[in-house]
C-alpha cells in the first residue's frame, strides 16, 4: 500500500472528502477516491470518515492505495537550478515543460525525480511518496520559483503560512489585449470545470475562493505585459481569472480562443518572485527567478514592433 497525507487547503470550509481529495490529486477519480473510503482506507485527523464527511481548512487528510496503482519513483540525475537552500528548504527555478510530481504518463523526467536525486531521503513526506517535499506547485509550461520542503516540520510550517495567504508569489504574464486600468483585483471562486474535470473555471456557487492581484508593467499594441500577486494559489488560478476578463495569457492552450502568432511552448507565464517566513529562523527569505530567455526575447520583440 501507498501512503498518502495532505493538509486540508487554505479556504476549505464543509466540502466533501471525496471532493477535497479530488481536487488535490488531479490523477485519482472520485470514485476511485470513494472506493478507498467505502474500503476504510482514507482518516480525517487520524480517524477513519465516511463518504459523507465534509472537511475544513487545516485538516489532515490521510489515506492508502493499492500498490500496483503507482510505480516506484525514483530520482534522477537532473539539472536543477537552485535559487536558495538550506537544511530546511530549497527554491528551484523550474524550466517550461517540466512536471512538477509524477502523475499517469509523466513518472519519469519531473521536478520530484529531480529533487530526490538532489536530496537524498531529506523531503517531508507529508504528501505521499509521489510528491516528497511539494508543498505547492505551478503548472507544466509555468516557469519560475517553486518552494521545496526538505522535512516534515518545514512542510507544516510554510503549509500553514500558504492557509494564512502570507507567502508573497508574483508572477509575470503577458496577455492578450490592453489593460486600460493600471491596477485590479480579481476575486472569482474556481472550481473544476463542470464537463472537463482536467480544467478548471469560475464558479460563484461552488468554487473556492480565489484572489488575484495585478498591475500592468507595459503596453503593447495588442498585448499587456502584467505583475500577478496572489492572494490565494488555486489550480491555473491566474490562467483562469485573467480569462474570466476578457485577457488570457498570451500562448494558453487552455483557456485562451486566441490563437497565439508567436512560437511558444505553452503559456507566458513566469513566476518571478516567493517570500516565506523561514520555518526555523524566522527570517524573511525572497528568491526571484529572472525571466526566462524566451519571455524576454518576445518582450524585446515586442518593444522594437512598437518602436518601428
Amino acid at each position: 500500500m501507498n501512503e498518502y497525507s495532505f493538509i486540508c487547503p487554505e479556504d476549505i470550509n464543509e466540502i466533501r472528502i471525496d471532493r477535497c481529495i479530488a481536487d488535490e490529486y488531479d490523477d485519482l477519480s472520485r470514485s476511485y477516491i470513494q472506493k478507498l473510503i467505502k474500503d476504510g482506507l482514507v482518516y480525517v485527523n487520524g480517524r477513519q470518515c465516511k463518504a459523507s464527511l465534509k472537511v475544513s481548512s487545516g485538516d489532515l487528510i490521510s489515506f492508502t492505495a493499492p500498490d500496483a496503482k503507482i510505480p516506484d519513483i525514483l530520482p534522477e540525475n537532473i539539472p536543477l537550478d537552485i535559487l536558495y537552500e538550506d537544511d530546511d528548504v530549497m527554491v528551484v527555478n523550474k524550466p517550461k515543460g517540466m512536471v512538477v510530481h509524477p502523475a499517469p504518463g509523466h513518472y519519469t523526467g519531473t521536478l520530484v525525480n529531480a529533487v530526490m536525486y538532489h536530496c537524498g531521503s531529506s523531503l517531508s513526506g507529508i504528501n505521499g511518496v509521489i510528491r516528497p517535499g511539494i508543498v505547492h506547485r505551478i503548472d507544466r509550461d509555468t516557469t519560475g520559483s517553486i518552494l521545496i520542503c526538505k522535512n516534515d516540520r518545514a512542510h507544516i510550517d510554510i503549509a500553514r503560512q500558504l492557509k494564512e495567504h502570507s507567502v508573497n508569489r508574483v508572477y509575470t504574464a503577458l496577455v492578450h489585449g490592453v489593460i486600460k486600468e493600471d491596477e485590479g483585483r480579481i476575486d472569482v471562486p474556481i472550481g473544476r470545470h463542470k464537463t472537463d474535470r482536467k480544467k478548471m473555471a469560475p464558479d460563484r456557487i461552488n468554487g473556492r475562493r480565489a484572489v488575484t492581484n495585478y498591475r500592468v508593467k507595459e503596453r503593447f499594441d495588442k498585448y499587456t505585459l502584467i505583475e500577478c500577486r496572489l492572494e490565494t494559489g488555486r489550480t491555473h488560478q491566474i490562467r483562469v481569472h485573467l480569462s474570466s476578463i476578457g485577457h488570457p495569457v498570451v500562448g494558453d492552450e487552455v483557456y485562451s480562443k486566441i490563437k497565439s502568432p508567436f512560437r511558444l511552448q505553452g503559456q507566458t507565464l513566469h513566476a518571478g518572485i516567493i517570500g516565506f517566513i523561514h520555518p526555523s529562523t524566522g527570517e524573511y527569505i525572497e528568491a526571484e527567478a529572472p525571466l526566462p530567455e524566451y519571455f524576454t526575447e518576445l518582450i524585446g520583440r515586442l518593444e522594437r514592433e512598437q518602436g518601428a
